[in-house]
C-alpha cells in the first residue's frame, strides 16, 4: 500500500493507492490542524490500512527529509511520518517536483495550449504553479530519460516591467517592509495584493457588493469570479496584471530553464482563469524579453487541467522507491 499527498496552504489530499488503483481519498482544510501528525492521525483512524511506502508532496523547502512548510505552522520530518505509520519507507518532495513527476504521467487532453505558434519539441520543461503560494520546478531532458529539480523560485526578487508595476512594488515594499517575491503577486496572495493596490490608486469605483462578499467566501475566489463577470473594474484590472506578471515570470523561467520541451502551469488558479490567461497579456508578457523573444516564441505553454497532478506524482515517485 502507498499513502500519497499533496500538502499545501490551503488544502491537502491524502490518499492510498493498491497495486495503481486509488482505495481511499480524503481532503482536509490545512489550517484546520495546528501539525501534520494530527491531520495525519485522523486520516489513519478513519482508514486503517497497511502502509508499505509514502510519499507527500509538501508546499516548502526540503532538507534532510524534513520541511517547514512556508504558509503553514508545520515541520514535517520523515523519521517520525515513519513512525505514525508503522515503519514505512518515506519520502517528502517539494510540491511542485510531485507535480512536475504528475504531469510527466499525464495524457494530452489533459493541458491547455495558450500559446498558439507551439511547436512540438524535446528538451527541459518548466513547471509553474500559482495557488495558496508560487512553485517552480525545472524538469531536465537527459539522455536517460526524465529528472525533477525541485527550486523556490517563487520567493526571487519581483521585477517589475513597466511604470504600473513599478508602483505596485513600491506598494508592497510598505507593506512587507522591503522584500517583495513573485510569490507575492502570482498566487492567491497576490490576487488579494493587485486588489488593493488598484483600489487604492483611486482611479476605479470599489463597489460595495464585492467588499461585502469578501466577508463570505476568499478574496481571491471573489476578485477572479467578479472579473470573469465583469463586474468589477478592480477586479478586471487586478486579474489582468496577474496574468501579465505571471506571464513574465513564465517566460523569466522558460530562460533560465532552456525550456524548449515546453512551459506547464500547474496549481489551482490557472484553470480557473483559462479565458483571461488566454487574453494578449500572459503572452506578451512571456514572450516580452527583447532579444530572446524569438527563442520563446514557438514554446509550448500549456495550463495542466488535472487538480491532482501533485498527487499522481506523489504515487509515481512511490513506486519506485
Amino acid at each position: 500500500m502507498i499513502l500519497a499527498g499533496d500538502i499545501g496552504g490551503t488544502k491537502t489530499l491524502l490518499a492510498v493507492y493498491q497495486h495503481g488503483e486509488c482505495i481511499a481519498q480524503q481532503q482536509f482544510a490545512s489550517a484546520d490542524f495546528d501539525d501534520f501528525s494530527i491531520l495525519l492521525a485522523s486520516f489513519l483512524q478513519q482508514h486503517s490500512v497497511k502502509i508499505k511506502a509514502v510519499c507527500l508532496g509538501v508546499a516548502g523547502p526540503i532538507a534532510e527529509g524534513n520541511c517547514i512548510t512556508t504558509n503553514l505552522p508545520w515541520n514535517l520530518k520523515s523519521k517520525e511520518i515513519a513512525e505514525q505509520t508503522g515503519g514505512a519507507k518515506v519520502k517528502l518532495l517539494n510540491d511542485l517536483e510531485a507535480a512536475a513527476w504528475g504531469v510527466l504521467s499525464l495524457a494530452e487532453d489533459e493541458f491547455f495550449e495558450l500559446n498558439p505558434l507551439a511547436k512540438p519539441c524535446e528538451g527541459n520543461i518548466a513547471v509553474l504553479a500559482a495557488g495558496t503560494g508560487l512553485g517552480e520546478a525545472v524538469i531536465a531532458h537527459t539522455d536517460h530519460g526524465y529528472h525533477v529539480m525541485p527550486t523556490e523560485g517563487g520567493h526571487t526578487d519581483f521585477a517589475p516591467t513597466d511604470e504600473t508595476e513599478i508602483s505596485i512594488l513600491q506598494f508592497l515594499m510598505e507593506k512587507y517592509a522591503g522584500h517583495v517575491s513573485y510569490e507575492r503577486l502570482v498566487s492567491g496572495m497576490g490576487i488579494d495584493n493587485l486588489y488593493d493596490f488598484y483600489k487604492c490608486t483611486g482611479d476605479y469605483p470599489v463597489l460595495q457588493e464585492t467588499e461585502q462578499l469578501f466577508d463570505q467566501q476568499s478574496k481571491g475566489a471573489v476578485i477572479s469570479e467578479r472579473a470573469r463577470q465583469g463586474q468589477d473594474e478592480i477586479c478586471t484590472q487586478a486579474m489582468q496584471r496577474f496574468c501579465r506578471i505571471y506571464g513574465a515570470e513564465a517566460g523569466n523561467l522558460a530562460l533560465k530553464a532552456l525550456a524548449y520541451g515546453g512551459v506547464v502551469l500547474a496549481g489551482g488558479i490557472a484553470p480557473k482563469n483559462i479565458d483571461v490567461l488566454k487574453q494578449d497579456g500572459f503572452m506578451q508578457a512571456f514572450l516580452d524579453k527583447g532579444r530572446y523573444t524569438p527563442v520563446l516564441q514557438n514554446i509550448s505553454v500549456k495550463v495542466c487541467m488535472n487538480p491532482q497532478a501533485p498527487l499522481l506524482g506523489a504515487v509515481d515517485f512511490a513506486n519506485r522507491m
